[in-house]
Parts: C-alpha cells; sequence; structure tokens
C-alpha cells in the first residue's frame, strides 16, 4: 500500500487493485478512515474532526490526480506522490 501524500501529521494511502469504489484510505494517530475520491466523505472508519476536515478537503482539491492515480492503482501501475494540503 504505497503512500501518496503526508501533511498535518495525516498519512494518505492508496491499495494496488482495491475493491471500487475509488477511496483512499488516511491515517492519523491510531484513527483510520476509508474516504470516497468522488464524495470526500467517510466510508468505513473514523478520524478526530479536524483530521476528517482536512482530508476531505485536500480530496475534493485532488479529485482528479486521486482518480488518474486510482486507475494506475487498479491497473497495477505505480502511483505518484501528489502534493500536501497547503
Amino acid at each position: 500500500m504505497p503512500r501518496i501524500c503526508w501533511f498535518y501529521g495525516i498519512a494518505v494511502y492508496m491499495y494496488y487493485k482495491d475493491h471500487p469504489p475509488p477511496h483512499i484510505h488516511a491515517i492519523y494517530a491510531e484513527h483510520e478512515a476509508v474516504i470516497g475520491i468522488e464524495s470526500g466523505e467517510i466510508l468505513q472508519g473514523e478520524l478526530p474532526r479536524r483530521a476528517r476536515d482536512l482530508v476531505r478537503e485536500w480530496a475534493l482539491q485532488s479529485r482528479e490526480e486521486l482518480l488518474l492515480n486510482w486507475r494506475r492503482a487498479r491497473e497495477g501501475e505505480p502511483v505518484q506522490p501528489m502534493k500536501p494540503l497547503d
């Protein structure tokens, strides 16, 4: 599971050949959540409110690049590191 981004103590990962819908995995301290790329909403797990809001903002800003990485990962190709939230 490659880490594609790191910001404010939040690590964002994407699994190779993962199941739909397109999503990312965000880990902050002992919390972990699966976040939908299209909606920015938590699909599974939980994050503290501030971390959740930061990941949602980043995911929505980066949606096109995330979807491109999702397609790469589904095809077993290398995913690209992404810019963190400013």
